[in-house]
């Protein structure tokens, strides 16, 4: 208990003398940064949920396409875990991976094999586990060899619309929570508000660029390496659709936007950011290895470890120049345990 309160105490506490958080650089995130990116996840997910209802198939090449372009609008908001995301556990229902006791392929499994009626009702499966809702569930109906071909077609066809059917509308509820006053909250933070100070608020928003270079570093690059005498291939994100170093670029290029537009008024740690993002998505194009396949063979996991390298130097520069900058520490995040 002692050292949660130490650590609540860090969290809290401005570092330093640093210059107040100007309001003009939290209108400019919550404007240019967060709402264009949840309304692009709403209107992509909606557009992924319209061509499930026409094109149902797990082979079919325009709900892929349309899966790919929506996962793509979640992966560049994914860091943003607060407010409205959280609500309802609104971002683990689209979100539930990593999954390290399988419960995503079994409880689609169970569903499947029982036909069960609730899979044909999007309202109800609000109720669902959020093991078998959100992309990462969707991408085992469209992708995996069993889970995407077993059972009756005609139940697999109504449940694939069933989960495009609840992303949409998870998506749309937390675009809604932002448009109906938590983006002013955050923009113009007040006393009786989440947010009394530009400060709190800054506080919030350096929380998130941590988290996603936390989990990019940590999980989507690390989780597939796990250790030079044991790499674990088969645990990288997304690896049945082929996105895994896409996900990585696609983060990265949020998180540079994120991190460049709190540092704005400091010209030298705008540039150290825009140094250290270039070069972790050149390392990323270099790399030709989508699914991080290479974890396994020395040579080509080293190529991974420098990718990862390179992510923990974009932290260092968050760490070390913009915390300081704002006047905040990086605090606990939502992925955090008790």
């Amino acid at each position: 208990m002692k050292k949660l309160v130490l650590a609540l105490g860090l969290f809290c506490a401005p570092l330093g003398a640093a210059a107040e958080v100007g309001s003009a650089v939290l209108r400019d995130v919550v404007d240019h940064h967060i709402m264009p990116r949840y309304t692009t996840l709403a209107e992509r997910t909606d557009a992924l949920a319209a061509v499930a209802q026409q094109n149902c198939a797990a082979d079919d090449a325009a709900l892929r396409n349309a899966y790919h372009e929506a996962f793509d609008a979640w992966i560049a908001v994914s860091h943003l875990r607060f407010g409205p995301s959280e609500t309802d556990n609104r971002a683990f229902a689209l979100a539930f991976w990593p999954d390290s006791r399988g419960a995503t392929p079994k409880t689609l499994a169970g569903l499947i094999a029982d036909a069960d009626p609730v899979g044909r009702d999007p309202q109800a499966y609000a109720d669902v586990s959020i093991a078998g809702r959100g992309f990462y569930a969707l991408e085992f109906l469209l992708y995996d060899d069993q889970i995407s071909t077993m059972g009756d077609a005609g139940y697999r066809c109504a449940l694939v619309q069933t989960v495009t059917a609840d992303i949409a509308t998870q998506s749309q509820a937390i675009l809604d929570g932002w448009t109906s006053g938590y983006a002013e909250a955050v923009a113009t933070p007040a006393e009786a508000g989440p947010y009394r100070s530009t400060e709190e608020a800054a506080q919030e928003l350096f929380k998130a660029l941590n988290l996603g270079l936390e989990f990019t570093a940590d999980t989507r690059i690390g989780r597939p390496m796990g250790s030079f005498d044991r790499p674990r291939p088969n645990r990288a994100e997304t690896r049945r659709s082929g996105r895994s170093l896409r996900n990585v670029v696609v983060a990265l290029t949020s998180l540079q936007d994120l991190a460049e537009r709190l540092a704005a008024d400091d010209v030298a740690v705008v540039a150290a950011f825009d140094d250290r993002f270039d070069e972790a998505l050149a390392i990323a194009a270099d790399l030709d290895d989508p699914v991080f396949a290479g974890t396994a063979k020395p040579q080509s996991r080293l190529r991974v470890e420098v990718l990862q390298q390179s992510v923990a130097a974009i932290r260092d520069v968050a760490r070390q120049d913009l915390g300081p900058h704002l006047g905040v520490a990086s605090g606990f995040n939502a992925l955090d345990g008790d």
